[in-house]
């Protein structure tokens, strides 16, 4: 059951555009009361379909009401503007997230700096997912928790490393831990949402 398994869904709007199937076609419906993320990610840091920023926007305005929040990459700030002055009228927050499948070598020094910014650009919480390639790299990400106070983190590695790491972070106080519904994960590394959850909730124990 989708409410045991998490406490918001995220519900990838690019993912969902290839099989759309008409106007009205509103395939989490079924979520009923459970909180919504809603998601329209661009192509270079993830997303299906490489959709341009204005078609994005034409994605998630029509669902801004019904938000629990919203990720928008902090890169797609600036020409999702019109987008983001809406949510703050509207009072729906929004992630600013970064993605780095490579796993570069400066992605952690990157991360306090992008999170500043992202604070300065008004968003609720910084997410940052960086392909991890050894032990070290998940206690770097784990020691950005201590480094960043600009507002809330959300951390994760992905790739073999992925899940150690997300409960690592989630143990640190990441805002937000990502595991997938269904039978396919939309990160490499990533786990069940019913598996994080089970992990997280042992580490509290």
């Amino acid at each position: 059951m989708v409410a045991a398994a998490c406490d918001v869904v995220e519900v990838r709007l690019d993912l969902l555009e290839a099989g759309k199937s008409g106007d009205g076609w509103r395939p989490w419906s079924h979520l009923g009361a459970i909180p919504r993320l809603f998601t329209a990610r661009r192509g270079d840091e993830g997303g299906a379909g490489d959709l341009d920023a204005r078609r994005r926007m034409e994605l998630l305005d029509p669902l801004l009401e019904e938000a629990a929040l919203i990720d928008i990459e902090l890169v797609s700030a600036e020409e999702m503007a019109a987008t983001l002055a809406r949510m703050k009228a509207l009072g729906v927050p929004w992630i600013a997230s970064w993605h780095d499948f490579e796993g570069r070598a400066d992605s952690f020094a990157r991360i306090p700096a992008m999170a500043e910014q992202a604070a300065r650009a008004g968003a609720a919480c910084f997410k940052a997912a960086v392909r991890l390639h050894a032990a070290e790299d998940v206690e770097r990400l784990v020691e950005l928790f201590a480094r960043v106070d600009a507002l809330p983190l959300s951390l994760m590695g992905m790739g073999p490393l992925a899940k150690e790491s997300r409960l690592r972070c989630a143990a640190a106080g990441s805002a937000l831990n990502y595991g997938y519904l269904g039978d396919a994960p939309t990160a490499p590394g990533q786990c069940s949402a019913a598996e994080l959850k089970a992990g997280i909730s042992a580490l509290v124990r």
